[in-house]
Formats: C-alpha cells, structure tokens, sequence
C-alpha cells in the first residue's frame, strides 16, 4: 500500500529532474561572431591568458573574429600584459577584475549590447557576485553569454572509468545547464537561449606512447560527442553557451 509519505517521496525526487531546453550544436567561435553582429559588445576575459600564441597561431582567438563583425568592441581583462599588447595592436582594452565594482565602475564604460564572457566562470570561487556585476556592463534588456564546459559532457564520464578527470588546472567548478541557468536567474539573468559545442585539439601532437593513447582516446570520445550532438542529444557535447537577458537587477 503505498503511503502518503511514499508519494511525498515520490514527487520529491521527480522535482529534482530536469527536461533540458532545445539547443543546437554549433561552433563556438561562428555562433558567438554572429551573436556580436552589428552590436556594441564587451568582451569580460578576452585575452585568454596562457593560450594567446597558440590561438593566435591557428586563427582561433576569439576576440579577433568578435571585432570583425561588432560595430563596437571593448575587452576588459586582469591580464596587464595581455591588455597593452591588444592596446598596442589597435584595440580598445581595459585591465579590471569583473568581480571588483570599483573597477568596474571606474572603467566609465557605457553599457553594451552583449556582454561575452567565454570560458571564466568555471574559474571563480563567487560566480554569483561575478553575475550579479555584470549588471554595470550590459544595457536594460542587454544580453549576456557565458560558455563554459558543460558538467554532463561525455569526456568526464569516459576519464572517470579509467580513474581520471579532465579539468583545467584553475577550475574550482562545473556547471550542468540546469545548475547555470538557475544561479544566473538567481542573479537577475533570464534563460534566452542555449547551445553546445565540442572542443578541439590544439598544439603540437602528443609525444609517447601514453600521451598518444591518450590523446586518440580524447579524440574518440569528441567525435561520439559531435556524432550525438547532431543526432539530438546536444547536452552530451562537452561546451555550454547560454545566452541570458537583464532582467532584474539584484539588490547590492
């Protein structure tokens, strides 16, 4: 016979199941050129600190394919170095730490269209404060992108059978998409839109016999990833984007 506090139970563990939105698959840096098309942008994390000459080297700096298509760009980074060579390349770059509301406010920056931050929120130990602060750099109604990795990607759950875990070194979290969206909504953010993408390999190829076994096995785990991502299941795709619009600004 089942009980009252049986359905309870129930109903209980059913809230904590989530229906995943549509998405497509798509290319990270394409999608992200196109979201910036025609819109006054900034870029939070543009320098992409310990990845420059490489991304450099094989045309995949994101901030470069940005600027070709926003009407108007600014990057803001915590990378002195990185932000005057980018001011001494032309563009207009500004060194402050996003989480900082002096710094941000002393920027004297007018608000923009969409603000991008790609790939930086895995990297903070308060992504709530972070979210709620970039408020001061997106317009009333303005849009923000985050990517990021998607904790229900397939690679994590292949490495965990061999005793492993992929993650950069500095990434103190991982977020599903269920886990993003809320603490975003948490912090004045409505869900627009989402999407995936797969990582690529970059660098030179592995050397030794494990680093090469390795690096194949990656490889594989990518290309079953892209092969379900465009079959309809895009969730299991190891790159998140969410686009959110400005809402409700949260009480400082």
């Amino acid at each position: 016979m089942t009980t009252e506090a049986d359905r309870q139970a129930v109903e209980a563990q059913l809230e904590m199941v989530h229906t995943l939105p549509k998405a497509r698959y798509v290319s990270r840096i394409d999608y992200l050129a196109e979201r910036a098309a025609g819109r006054r942008v900034i870029h939070v994390g543009f320098v992409d600190a310990g990845f420059q000459e490489m991304q450099a080297a094989t045309g995949t700096w994101l901030h470069q394919h940005l600027d070709e298509r926003a009407t108007e760009l600014i990057g803001i980074d915590i990378d002195a170095a990185g932000v005057a060579a980018a001011t001494e390349a032309g563009y207009e770059a500004y060194e402050a730490d996003c989480r900082d509301p002096g710094a941000v406010a002393a920027l004297g920056v007018e608000p923009a269209d969409v603000v991008i931050a790609g790939e930086i929120i895995e990297h903070l130990d308060d992504p709530g404060a972070f979210l709620s602060l970039l408020h001061d750099l997106v317009r009333p109604g303005g849009e923000l992108v985050l990517t990021t990795p998607n904790a229900s990607g397939l690679v994590n759950g292949f490495a965990a059978v061999a005793g492993a875990e992929v993650n950069h070194p500095d990434h103190v979290v991982l977020f599903s998409w269920r886990t993003l969206t809320n603490l975003a909504s948490r912090h004045g953010w409505e869900h627009v839109e989402s999407a995936t993408y797969v990582p690529v390999f970059k660098g030179a190829p592995a050397e030794g016999i494990k680093l090469r076994i390795m690096r194949m096995a990656g490889q594989a785990v990518l290309a079953l990833e892209r092969f379900l991502a465009r079959i309809g299941a895009p969730f299991t795709a190891d790159g998140m984007i969410v686009v959110s619009r400005a809402v409700d600004r949260p009480m400082s």
